[in-house]
């Protein structure tokens, strides 16, 4: 029986330049019954849709710059904690989480909110996992901005990167299959150009007040579709079939200091129709996690994709 844990509220108090509300989607499953999925919704609602996705191991806290951002500049911005992350509830065994799960239930989340119009704005898992999703309901979707992220597919250049998964990614994987405990606000930090407060870094572990919560954060490595017989490569190959026909906006947001996907960027440039002829910009004095150091950066990119729209 897996038991499914839900962070006490008081964790999330006083967090830094996060004042927001938080917002829940009940999820049915079928393992686990209800399942309460958090998301935060702000700014108009009339305003131009962003569908803010974070990754591994981060939440929507990752989003705080953008959001205040985006907001302010009339967009509605929908950023929703992944089970297991974050407010959302936490499923305690990492046998739970798969990569199929994650992409149906931000399908579901999508569908209940009835969004529409979405700009797509993804990092790390957030891409393979909002992608799949736009794969699946593509005329919900309107553009995307990819920003440190990849989409693993095990084909060959110029296809696929190559080598992959490349050193860094195998270590990673090899160290969270068998660990029992994962430093969060390290596993950011150790990537980011610039040192965190101890206030964020105490925000990005407020999620997680001991081992049994990062079930999630701790099997999310291991689905990396690293390998052809890995679930994930079937999918994620029909996924780059719908993206080879994406005429809409896919422009590339990337750092100059992500040790991880920097190669990925060209294959999306390449590969999809949406991207030729459009400023893919390099986001200056960041690490991976670009949302966190340059927000605002982003954010202007973002907004010059939806001016394209108009």
């Amino acid at each position: 029986m897996t038991t499914v844990l839900r962070t006490p509220d008081h964790h999330f108090a006083g967090l830094p330049d996060f004042p927001w509300e938080p917002r829940y989607l009940q999820l049915t499953d079928d393992r686990l019954g209800p399942l309460r999925m958090h998301y935060l919704d702000e700014g108009p609602r009339q305003g131009p849709l962003v569908l803010l996705l974070h990754g591994e191991p981060s939440w929507c806290f990752l989003y705080r710059h953008m959001i205040r951002e985006l907001s302010a500049r009339g967009f509605r911005c929908v950023a929703p904690d992944l089970i297991g992350f974050g407010r959302s509830d936490k499923p305690a065994q990492r046998e739970y989480y798969s990569y199929a799960g994650h992409v149906a239930q931000m399908a579901a989340l999508v569908t209940a909110l009835d969004l529409r119009d979405i700009i797509l704005v993804c990092q790390d898992w957030g891409g393979p996992i909002g992608l799949s999703v736009l794969a699946q309901m593509p005329e919900r979707f309107q553009a995307v901005v990819a920003a440190n992220t990849l989409l693993p597919n095990c084909e060959a250049a110029p296809r696929g990167v190559e080598p992959w998964p490349g050193e860094i990614v195998e270590q990673w994987v090899a160290a969270t299959r068998v660990a029992t405990d994962l430093p969060i606000a390290d596993v950011v930090a150790g990537v980011c150009v610039a040192p965190l407060s101890a206030a964020v870094r105490a925000a990005y572990d407020a999620p997680f007040p001991t081992p049994a919560y990062k079930a999630a954060a701790l099997e999310f490595p291991s689905l990396i579709p690293i390998r052809e017989d890995m679930p994930g490569v079937a999918g994620n190959r029909r996924t780059w079939q719908l993206l080879e026909q994406w005429q809409k906006p896919f422009v590339t947001a990337f750092s100059d200091s992500d040790p991880a996907t920097a190669a990925w960027a060209d294959v999306f440039r390449q590969r999809i129709p949406g991207a030729r002829g459009r400023n893919h910009p390099i986001i200056r004095d960041a690490g991976h996690f670009l949302q966190e150091e340059q927000g605002p950066a982003l954010a202007a990119v973002v907004a010059e994709v939806a001016s394209s729209l108009t």
